[in-house]
């Protein structure tokens, strides 16, 4: 007897469900249009997406629509299932079923009831009834029963109108949907860092708005493009929001670092002319703070000193979600989320950094190096020749 098909995708939640009803409402909305703008995105088939109480599901039977979903920040997990009615006899002739199909000679299974909404019967009889079903089924094969550590296990949910019978379940990365927490101004410099740091935002809700600061002269068109690749890998993520890029020049703040102030301020100098510049866009854009891929005392310039002295006078939230992360660690999640090949092809590094960098920095002894400098104007001159990358450029 063959088994009836899948026919949906069950899509769990976490931290959605803590929420007030009229937020959750709001969120689950948004996490389901994020849903099928990426199954979208992904070429996957569905027939729609609908929503239950602590469920989304997607009506299909294409696994690619599970590996999908699994991509939208705010899925905990999903299962492509089997639905059936809320019965103890439809539950367990379908567990039956699957059990038929899916385990071999010899092999243990377990199976793993889970009961919600007003039902006769309790989580315990549904997996006792499922249970005695498939050993009846597969009894000539000489299967066990192990509710620790089985070969096989099956999944039946039982809900209010409906009951789902599966056997995987698909990690997604969890967090809170794509465009509930407002907009941040990503600085992106096509390192390791900065992507894994803007992706972090956007797991737990951030619309991210990248800036790349060009350094030409002190960098080159490998640089720049290789931050636009890690956009690219950015916005695979964010199917339904077209990231809004900004290309600033920095090279004449750089000119004027190098030339009228002590050559080992020139990375600190530098920070805090980018944090300028992202705290003016941020300004523009309306967003809510800036996010960096600062991690303590990983280089010379991201001492405890240092950035402190970086954000001396610059009056805006500034997050740095990789600040407690080793860089094995980061490493691990940037070729998880597959910025990792982007950010490590070859590039040439910023000519400015000097070869005895500041490590501990005072924010008076930086404050007196730029009153050499004409800070305001170089800010107003990098802010005017600021432009929106196509996308065309980083697709």
């Amino acid at each position: 007897m063959s088994r009836p098909p899948n026919d949906v995708i069950i899509v769990r939640y976490g931290e959605i469900a803590l929420k007030s009803r009229n937020v959750r409402d709001r969120y689950e909305k948004t996490l389901m249009s994020n849903i099928t703008s990426m199954l979208d995105a992904m070429g996957a088939s569905y027939d729609s997406v609908s929503r239950d109480w602590g469920r989304i599901y997607i009506h299909t039977a294409d696994p690619a629509a599970a590996q999908a979903a699994a991509r939208v920040f705010g899925v905990v997990s999903v299962s492509l299932a089997i639905t059936c009615e809320p019965t103890l006899e439809s539950v367990s002739s379908v567990a039956a079923d699957v059990g038929q199909e899916i385990i071999g000679e010899g092999q243990s299974f377990g199976i793993r009831p889970r009961r919600t909404g007003n039902h006769d019967f309790s989580s315990r009889e549904v997996g006792i009834a499922c249970g005695d079903a498939v050993w009846q089924r597969i009894e000539h094969q000489g299967p066990s029963v192990d509710l620790t550590n089985p070969d096989v296990e099956i999944f039946v949910e039982v809900r209010q109108n409906h009951a789902f019978v599966y056997t995987d379940v698909v990690n997604g990365v969890g967090g809170l949907p794509l465009g509930t927490q407002g907009k941040m101004v990503a600085l992106v410099s096509g390192g390791i860092d900065s992507p894994v740091a803007a992706w972090l935002m956007m797991k737990r809700g951030c619309e991210i708005i990248p800036v790349y600061v060009n350094n030409d002269p002190f960098s080159d068109e490998t640089n720049r493009q290789r931050a636009l690749e890690c956009i690219r890998v950015l916005q695979t993520w964010a199917p339904g929001y077209s990231l809004k890029v900004y290309e600033v020049p920095g090279g004449e703040a750089q000119v004027s670092f190098l030339s009228d102030c002590q050559r080992r301020y020139t990375c600190v100098l530098c920070r805090r002319m980018m944090y300028r510049i992202a705290a003016g866009i941020m300004e523009k854009e309306r967003a809510h703070g800036i996010i960096t891929g600062a991690s303590l005392g990983q280089v010379a310039s991201q001492t405890s000193q240092n950035m402190l002295a970086e954000t001396c006078g610059i009056h805006v939230p500034i997050y740095h979600p990789l600040i407690g992360l080793d860089k094995t660690e980061i490493v691990d999640i940037a070729r998880n989320i597959g910025s990792y090949d982007a950010s490590t092809r070859p590039a040439t590094c910023c000519t400015a950094v000097p070869e005895k960098p500041a490590t501990s920095a005072k924010c008076g002894d930086v404050c007196g190096e730029e009153a050499k400098i004409d800070v305001e104007e170089l800010l107003r001159t990098a802010l005017s020749g600021a432009k929106i990358v196509e996308p065309s450029e980083y697709s």
